[in-house]
């Protein structure tokens, strides 16, 4: 794609709106180009950013993970419940991530093999995991972890990069070799654009789409663990809601909610501009109530935009021919 094509593009209009809210917040404060503002830029949203990016993959194949907070929220709780029995904290960590894994594994069952929409069996993982995370910990906050786990979620690890921070940067570039630069990335989006041609390409298609969810869950859980080692306590709702800014930054990032389209490079844009979003509604003390109602704006405009942008081109190019 030429510059003009890309400055014209999906990316190129976030890449005008991030340079714009970058401007706006650096004249509103002082503080914004601190560098322990841009590292609590990421570290205040890290877990939904790393789960964006597998949530990228689970879109562009045509399906949608509602599940993934609620699953955050089952590894975390399990992992304070299982350390306040004695279980030492790598086994607890261990058998968190494992969570992870088998309830991305269940939902995958039912709909690679079973052949349930993944809006509805999801929602019901969105609701069961949560009760289940619950009966963990009941009413209670359980806290008191080990020093080393504490330190993990809120000390640099690298500069200013916390444990978290790494993560993130490794799996963006693992999503992105996995998306663009190998056979099983391209399955992904042949599944995506006609799950029917796929399998009758022989491709197998629910192999495929059980290791997405599989992975969604995993990292999921892995995104619970490192959210109860930042804040160093565990409650049965952390995490609620947490869903709806990790599907507002995909679709934001121009994944199409159908499927079969989107990039790494959009969903990274995206994830800049709703992080400086926040932080600098954040800096200008605006309530979190009003935040989640511009990311929930986000989230409707980054549905009706695309696609009234291709019915428009449709028309025009009707009216041509």
């Amino acid at each position: 794609m030429t510059m003009l094509g890309r400055l014209r593009s999906w990316e190129g209009l976030l890449l005008a709106i991030l340079v714009a809210v970058v401007a706006v917040n650096a004249v509103a404060s002082p503080y914004y180009f601190g560098v322990g503002n841009i590292v609590n830029l990421f570290q205040l949203s890290i877990e939904k950013i790393i789960v964006a990016l597998v949530m990228t993959l689970i879109i562009i194949n045509a399906e949608i993970d509602l599940s993934v907070a609620s699953v955050m929220g089952l590894a975390a709780c399990l992992l304070a419940w299982l350390f306040q029995q004695g279980v030492p904290m790598p086994a607890a960590i261990a058998v968190a991530l494992l969570s992870g894994l088998v309830a991305g594994l269940f939902n995958g069952f039912w709909v690679a093999y079973i052949g349930l929409p993944s809006l509805a069996v999801t929602l019901a993982g969105l609701i069961g995991y949560r009760g289940v995370a619950r009966i963990f910990v009941e009413d209670r906050a359980i806290g008191g972890f080990p020093a080393w786990f504490n330190t993990m979620g809120q000390q640099a690890l690298i500069g200013p990069l916390t444990v978290s921070i790494v993560i993130f940067l490794v799996l963006f570039v693992v999503v992105a070799v996995i998306l663009h630069g190998s056979a099983f990335g391209r399955l992904v989006y042949f599944i995506g654009n006609n799950a029917e041609a796929a399998r009758y390409s022989g491709v197998r298609v629910k192999l495929v789409k059980m290791a997405l969810f599989a992975a969604s869950g995993f990292v999921a859980a892995l995104a619970g663990v490192l959210y109860a080692a930042r804040l160093g306590s565990v409650r049965g709702d952390m995490a609620t809601g947490f869903e709806l800014d990790i599907i507002t930054i995909v679709l934001l990032g121009g994944v199409s909610i159908f499927g079969g389209s989107g990039n790494i490079v959009g969903v990274g844009l995206s994830i800049l501009v709703i992080l400086n979003l926040r932080n600098g509604m954040g800096l200008a003390s605006i309530t979190g109530n009003t935040q989640t109602s511009v990311i929930g704006a986000l989230l409707i405009l980054s549905v009706l935009v695309p696609n009234i942008a291709q019915a428009i081109r449709r028309n025009v190019k009707g009216r041509v021919t």
